[in-house]
């Protein structure tokens, strides 16, 4: 008797799609009146980025955008999330904006949907013009977050009547605490608690302004949400014990930035814990944070796993030195987490509708690609976690798309361009696109809304 599997469908209408971010693909990163953001000032200091790499030429999809929207067109993709540079637009950061940054992503847009393409935008994806940095003291200083409104209100009066998708910060614990507190990112400082706190609370006020502009100026239509890279915890074995073990472990690694914009508050727990290194913040400001989303983004790479300790405390365990990673070694291999970051997301902050907006898998692919990448190992990392994916959304989690990180191998923050995310192969010196065995498999995907 023949045996077929039976096809993991997703619902009808879910929305696929590939990301990428303006620092990482863009380059003329000093064309057209555009400014320095700290990511090009930062690559410019010795030891901060591998092999000296910097975001100056990197893809070149400022010149090769239209090739681009093609060939994602080719391999059957219908949404693409972007970012905007925002010294693109403002050099500055304020005052006088650049007409020609303007114009740039007029044109870009319009390519998108002459290729059939649904345009995602995020509104900061951590390239902050240096000049903010320089004056201001970047998100030390809620002034960062005033100039943000006025770049927001202008992006979106600008391209509101063609992009009904608005994402306004991306990965908030990023450019703060890796930022301002490790030194690992940009700027690359190593700062008081207290400092990197307010940090946090200054890119929330940010996230307020860029709602409110979506409000005020999108039009109709108009949706609205924030990207989080959570902090995952997976329940080691899915008893009671452990799942309230994780949901504990949960709540206080992502209080932060979850408590306040669904909450309207900073969770009492964070704010006697932090004593005097809390935030501080004005009458209004969590009214502001709070305003209601329409969509949560989740950027899932990895989890701790997480089980329930002396007197149910969480205990998060260590890894073993041999669990499976891929070359970026941040990355776990843990596809529970697709499915536990968005249930919990959903079951303690009662979110209604979520995107994947970010998922991938970072290795050291050949830089060149004179043969054809048969990169099994990221198809099989980006398929695992796909049927977590589906098992979630099986169990009644409200996970209403996904974006595929990358769509081409890029700038890869800190790593420079060893680390490749990307499901189409770019060779930096040529800059010829090949698409790797992952995104022909993407492709089916997206086709047959299932996994294949």
């Amino acid at each position: 008797m023949a045996i077929h599997p039976r096809p993991l469908k997703f619902p009808r209408n879910f929305v696929w799609g590939l990301a990428t971010a303006a620092p990482q693909i863009e380059g003329a990163a000093f064309t057209d009146g555009k400014g320095s953001s700290i990511w090009d000032t930062f690559a410019r200091q010795p030891g901060k980025v591998k092999n000296g790499d910097n975001l100056d030429v990197a893809c070149d999809h400022y010149h090769l955008f239209k090739k681009d929207f093609a060939l994602m067109a080719a391999l059957g993709a219908k949404n693409y999330r972007l970012s905007i540079a925002w010294p693109r637009i403002f050099p500055t950061g304020r005052g006088a904006v650049n007409r020609k940054g303007l114009d740039f992503y007029q044109r870009l847009i319009d390519s998108m949907l002459a290729h059939g393409l649904t345009p995602w935008v995020t509104m900061f994806h951590w390239d902050l013009p240096q000049a903010l940095e320089d004056d201001f003291g970047g998100w030390r200083d809620r002034r960062t977050a005033d100039a943000f409104a006025t770049y927001a209100d202008t992006i979106v009066i600008t391209y509101g009547d063609r992009v009904k998708n608005w994402i306004t910060l991306n990965e908030i614990v990023c450019f703060t605490r890796m930022g301002y507190g490790t030194g690992l990112k940009a700027p690359g400082l190593k700062l008081p608690e207290q400092i990197v706190n307010q940090t946090y609370h200054n890119a929330l006020l940010a996230h307020g302004h860029g709602l409110r502009a979506v409000r005020e100026h999108g039009g109709k239509g108009a949706r609205v949400g924030i990207t989080d890279n959570i902090e995952n915890s997976i329940p080691l074995t899915e008893t009671p014990a452990d799942i309230a073990a994780a949901k504990a472990q949960f709540v206080t690694a992502n209080t932060r930035v979850l408590e306040p914009i669904f909450k309207g508050r900073y969770n009492p727990a964070y704010l006697r814990a932090a004593g005097a290194d809390a935030p501080k913040f004005s009458a209004g400001d969590l009214e502001h944070i709070s305003r209601p989303t329409d969509f949560l983004g989740l950027n899932v790479y990895w989890g701790d796993f997480v089980k329930a300790g002396k007197n149910g405390h969480p205990e998060v365990l260590p890894f073993p030195p041999s669990f499976p990673t891929t070359d970026a070694v941040w990355q776990r291999h843990t596809p529970q987490s697709m499915y536990w970051g968005p249930r919990m997301v959903a079951e303690i902050y009662g979110v209604k509708s979520i995107y994947i907006t970010e998922n991938g898998a970072g290795y050291l692919d050949p830089p060149h690609s004179k043969t054809p990448i048969h990169d099994l190992h990221r198809r099989d990392y980006v398929r695992n976690y796909l049927r977590e994916l589906h098992r979630a959304i099986r169990d009644g989690v409200p996970v209403k798309g996904y974006f595929l990180w990358s769509f081409m191998d890029n700038f890869e923050w800190e790593d420079g361009y060893d680390i490749r995310f990307g499901v189409v192969h770019c060779d930096f010196k040529t800059q010829r696109r090949t698409p790797k065995l992952s995104a022909r498999w993407y492709s089916e995907v997206m086709s047959a809304n299932a996994i294949v």
